[in-house]
């Protein structure tokens, strides 16, 4: 009696074998509420075989699991990962704040070696930035600042009142010099100065305020000021645009006169220039005032220089560096 036999030529219909899987590193930002998770993340996570989390604490962690996905806390080395996903499995890894390097590192090395064969490896970012999260981070840092800073905890709006003066004038130094590096640096050094005034505000006693109100105040103002852009007003030259914030400004604020609302306490060139543009943008006719000496003399240089666009602080200040180079040179010093 024969024995059956297989027929060699007969196709071979074994099931191939199964394939090393797949690890979906999910990512989220702190930024965003959490629970606000992009498409495809959803459809990661309920597609998954698992979902792990090293964080217990995690802030995504109780929305995923009202939405049905369950999430095992576990820290699995890149060994385990691997073996998780055999047999062609899916393993969400939900990161923490730090980005699972440690498993990322280790999936790095274990690849390398080329002992195993490796599950791919998708990076899915779950929510991302919008443009300013980075504010954020500001205010969460300053109220720990405030709170647990001996010097920050105690300065008032009037203590730190120099610091803005000073602030502004690197700022505006920055940008006459071009360096884009410190032009940068000098912008947080200012938005500090609006995050801390804001901070200390929230514990008035009698009208306490945010930097979310000083936020809505300045929205509302610039909406109301561009009648141009967010309304039916027409402006077609930057000359058109200053008329229109004169006039909305002297309705908000009720002034008398065009000078209303200038600090006098400004630099003096800046003031008289200040005072001359506001003249010439009303169209008034104002002749300077007679007198004698110096004073008289840089009102009338600072309204020529506004007529003529020049800006009269900025003009002093670029002739003064020149100043201070032939003084150097005169020292035998590099300017």
């Amino acid at each position: 009696m024969n024995a059956h036999r297989p027929d060699d030529d007969a196709p071979d219909t074994a099931a191939p074998a199964p394939g090393p899987g797949r690890v979906v590193l999910l990512t989220t930002s702190h930024r965003v509420a959490p629970g606000l998770l992009s498409w495809p993340a959803w459809q990661a996570l309920r597609d998954a075989d698992r979902v792990l989390c090293a964080d217990e604490a995690h802030p995504q962690l109780p929305y995923l699991r009202e939405a049905g996905i369950t999430v095992e806390q576990a820290a699995p080395t890149a060994e385990d990962l691997v073996d998780a996903c055999a047999g062609d499995r899916t393993v969400v890894v939900v990161a923490t704040a730090e980005g699972e390097p440690r498993l990322t590192d280790g999936l790095a090395r274990l690849a390398g070696s080329g002992r195993l064969r490796m599950p791919s490896l998708e990076l899915l970012p779950a929510s991302y930035d919008l443009p300013g999260a980075r504010l954020l981070d500001l205010i969460q840092v300053m109220d720990r600042i405030r709170e647990e800073c001996p010097w920050s905890s105690r300065q008032t709006h009037k203590g730190l009142a120099k610091y803005g003066i000073e602030e502004a004038y690197e700022l505006v130094e920055a940008i006459e010099e071009g360096d884009r590096d410190e032009l940068r640096e000098e912008l947080g050094d200012v938005l500090l100065q609006v995050v801390f005034h804001s901070r200390i505000a929230e514990e008035d006693p009698e009208a306490p305020f945010s930097i979310d109100d000083v936020a809505a105040t300045i929205v509302t103002k610039l909406i109301h000021r561009h009648p141009h852009v967010f309304g039916d007003a027409t402006a077609t030259t930057p000359e058109e645009v200053k008329e229109h914030w004169l006039r909305t400004k002297a309705v908000e604020k009720r002034r008398e006169s065009v000078t209303d609302g200038i600090p006098l306490g400004q630099p003096g060139l800046a003031l008289a220039s200040k005072l001359a543009s506001r003249v010439r943008t009303a169209g008034l006719d104002v002749p300077l005032p007679a007198g004698d000496g110096i004073g008289y003399d840089l009102l009338a240089m600072a309204v020529r220089a506004e007529a003529e666009g020049v800006d009269p602080e900025a003009a002093l200040r670029a002739a003064a560096r020149s100043y201070r180079d032939a003084v150097r040179a005169a020292e035998g010093l590099n300017a």
